[in-house]
């Protein structure tokens, strides 16, 4: 499952931190969450699809990966997108 080009613009929009910017952590970390969202959703109807349930937890874990790199590089753009995106507590 993957999300639309028109949303994954609107994410990238929202978060990017310069002008030309697609790769900053926090756009990725925002294009992974929305995978994620979606793919939730989707085993909402779906129960069994254990192959996308997979690539779910590779996505989850990606994400982590990329939250680590972003706490240890900088906490304030670090806790500025998990409460953003709604993440945590």
């Amino acid at each position: 499952m993957s999300i639309s080009p028109e949303k994954k613009a609107e994410v990238i929009e929202k978060f990017k931190q310069h002008e030309s910017d697609t790769g900053s952590p926090e756009v990725q970390v925002a294009i992974l969450t929305e995978r994620i969202r979606s793919l939730t959703e989707h085993f909402k109807t779906h129960k069994k699809d254990h192959n996308s349930r997979r690539g779910l937890l590779t996505l989850v874990g990606q994400r982590r990966k990329m939250l680590s790199y972003l706490s240890s590089m900088d906490v304030h753009r670090y806790r500025k997108l998990i409460k953003e995106l709604g993440l945590r507590k």
